[in-house]
């Protein structure tokens, strides 16, 4: 077997999700204060992925994952942190009766994410910080004997979230460049992996948050990094911790990590709303924050690709962020 998705792999798995997904469009950034900003040599492509089913890249991986279970796995479900998505898959899969599953999440969670799920019959458990979470839901799983659906690990996940880079090479020309935002690095590792096997020569650069910069320091230091401390506004590019499969594959094919603050995803989240008209969490505006903040210089006069991959935010804390 593999020791990263590979292109038959990630093909293998959008045939095995099928209808349960879109296929999210993609577009060309032709805004003039995009180009005055980055020069107008320079050719930016958006793959839209927050119009994806749950507003999120993250129902790829976690139904990849869910649709290779055997039946009794199906029927225990537990997903940390993101257990809308494990009650949408219930809803889609049609493989039922399933238990929608418990969520553990530290205290600091995302409130709309949560009231969303609970609408959807998930049982939401809170901890104190999101290792506390992890440390909860692996208890559940052993005293309940529930499934475990990881929200970046493993290899079912990133050939799910890879599938998003196989349509992004479909619907764009041949790229220099592509930008992922990276956290545990779920999307980053299947969607590179992905674009790297179709593009051998193309760049790809992560971009995560300052305040939970846990893959940036594992890149540094050569394993995967537990952090201390997190603060950041990107609540969904914030694990406590980098985990070896996910690691090994963006080392495999992520080229650079760079860095970006609040502030920057702030600004990125305005310029998003103004030029293409999307409201997005923080998250969906890393790639933008790194296109126009640290990597503006080395992406001048190629062409490039974006993602904005999340929208999962509630219209008071949208405008209190922007505003």
């Amino acid at each position: 077997m593999s020791d990263y998705p590979t292109l038959a792999q990630i093909k293998d798995a959008r045939k095995t999700l099928g209808s349960l997904i879109i296929e999210t469009p993609a577009q060309q950034w032709r805004d003039p204060r995009l180009l005055e900003r980055i020069g107008d040599n320079t050719e930016v492509f958006v793959k839209l992925e927050l119009f994806q089913l749950t507003g999120t890249f993250k129902l790829r991986g976690a139904l990849n994952v869910m649709l290779n279970l055997e039946q009794k796995q199906l029927e225990r479900g537990s997903h940390c942190r993101q257990c809308r998505q494990s009650c949408h898959c219930h809803r889609l899969c049609r493989k039922g009766p399933w238990d929608l599953g418990k969520s553990s999440h530290d205290q600091n969670a995302n409130p709309l994410r949560m009231q969303l799920a609970r609408e959807l019959g998930a049982e939401i458990i809170l901890a104190d910080n999101p290792h506390d979470a992890f440390a909860l839901v692996k208890k559940i799983k052993q005293e309940e004997g529930r499934t475990f659906i990881h929200p970046f690990e493993g290899p079912l996940t990133l050939q799910g979230t890879g599938t998003a880079g196989l349509e992004f090479a479909q619907q764009v020309p041949e790229l220099d460049a592509m930008i992922l935002p990276i956290g545990g690095g779920g999307l980053c590792g299947g969607f590179a992996a992905a674009l790297k096997q179709i593009w051998p020569g193309i760049k790809i650069y992560g971009v995560e948050p300052e305040g939970a910069s846990s893959m940036y320091q594992s890149f540094q230091q050569g394993k995967p990094v537990t952090l201390d401390h997190i603060d950041t506004i990107a609540d969904s590019l914030a694990p406590p911790k980098a985990e070896p499969y996910t690691f090994s594959v963006c080392r495999r094919f992520v080229d650079e990590i760079v860095l970006v603050d609040d502030d920057q995803l702030k600004a990125a989240m305005r310029n998003l709303f103004h030029e293409l008209k999307l409201a997005v969490e923080p998250a969906g505006a890393a790639t933008t924050a790194g296109l126009l903040g640290p990597l503006k210089e080395k992406i001048r006069g190629q062409r490039v690709g974006i993602i904005v991959c999340g929208a999962n935010i509630a219209i008071d804390d949208f405008n209190s962020l922007v505003s």
